[in-house]
């Protein structure tokens, strides 16, 4: 009998234990996934290029470059007149500085001239006095662009002396003569010139 319940105490004891086995162990903490992390590679800053200084403009085409000396002197048209200008020595008043329209008589339009006055181109040249009437009568004192034209308004020459245009573009004056206006808005540094097919005589 004593035997036996030194079995039951010996098998209850040792129950004990392993209970007491199971509720001492710890258990160990849950291992976080590893989480993978992406390396970020940064680029060299790139040196920006210097700042160039920007090329002067090109010249704007059309904008004048010569007197209105110079632009005569460079129509093949306008050779009379030009030799005119350099006859009377007004060729210089056409170079200077100002604000000046020019009706500018082509070749053909000093053709009957020379038969009116009876003359020659050379002869007609070498009569500076009346040059230096009639050139300035081809010479307004002010810049007047094709569009500004002041149509009916008689309008001061250098010499003096009035002209009309006309809305079809047509001079007259008070001493009869008539001109077409056949080339407008020639541009020069110190003015504007305008052709025309005939030579204006004062009176």
């Amino acid at each position: 009998m004593l035997k036996k319940n030194l079995l039951s105490i010996a098998v209850i004891t040792a129950a004990m234990s392993l209970a007491a086995c199971n509720d001492t162990e710890t258990v160990a903490d849950p291992v976080e996934p590893e989480v993978a992390t992406e390396e970020v590679v940064v680029d060299p800053a790139v040196e920006a290029e210097p700042m160039t200084e920007a090329e002067p403009m090109a010249e704007t085409e059309g904008m004048a470059t010569q007197t209105i000396a110079e632009v005569a002197a460079g129509n093949e048209n306008l050779t009379i007149l030009t030799a005119a200008l350099q006859s009377a020595g007004l060729d210089t008043m056409m170079m200077e500085d100002g604000t000046y329209t020019v009706f500018a008589p082509t070749d053909d339009a000093f053709a009957p001239v020379l038969e009116k006055l009876g003359v020659t181109k050379e002869e007609l040249l070498a009569n500076t006095e009346l040059l230096n009437k009639v050139l300035p009568y081809h010479v307004l004192p002010m810049i007047v662009m094709a569009a500004d034209i002041p149509y009916g308004t008689d309008v001061a020459t250098v010499n003096g002396a009035t002209i009309n245009i006309s809305d079809a573009n047509v001079i007259t004056d008070a001493a009869g003569n008539t001109a077409n206006i056949t080339g407008t808005d020639i541009m020069a540094t110190n003015g504007v010139v305008h052709t025309i097919d005939a030579v204006l005589m004062p009176e």
